[in-house]
């Protein structure tokens, strides 16, 4: 995480980055990265967009978890409270055979309850694991995207 940091701001610092217009997105286990580099640094981001990720190790991976919430006794209400003002839009395939979308689901209701101005969760049907080619071939999550920043 440090080092992704590192890289973020070595390229927003060189590329004039625009720190109220930072999204961060990632698939699988870039969809566990999402919420562990948000919830080290809530405020950085602008809009979050994980794909087929969770909060919680799928199965016997004990190796895949979101460091914050480790050990935290309802980890989805602790993103909630910490997340609920950066908006989010989680997308999942229902036949996820790796990641089960039942974290995904968790974790939306957590952010809904904790009042979440802003947060969407599409499940594609369909899709097994690579969820990320229709979410990422969903034209108004671009739009919605690029339309956040941070106030």
């Amino acid at each position: 995480a440090d080092l992704a940091f590192a890289a973020l701001e070595a390229a927003t610092r060189e590329f004039q980055g625009d720190r109220d217009r930072t999204y961060l997105t990632g698939l699988s286990m870039g969809g566990y990265g999402v919420w562990e580099l948000a919830l080290r640094d809530p405020r950085r981001f602008a809009a979050l967009a994980p794909v087929c990720g969770a909060l919680l190790p799928p199965r016997d991976e004990r190796m895949l978890y979101v460091t914050p919430l480790l050990n935290v006794p309802d980890p989805y209400a602790a993103l909630a409270q910490a997340l609920k003002d950066v908006p989010v839009w989680i997308f999942h395939g229902a036949k996820d055979d790796l990641v089960p979308p039942a974290d995904d689901r968790r974790t939306i209701a957590a952010l809904r309850a904790a009042g979440a101005a802003d947060a969407r969760y599409t499940e594609f049907p369909e899709a097994n694991h690579n969820a990320w080619d229709p979410a990422y071939a969903t034209p108004d999550l671009w739009t919605w995207l690029f339309a956040q920043k941070k106030h």
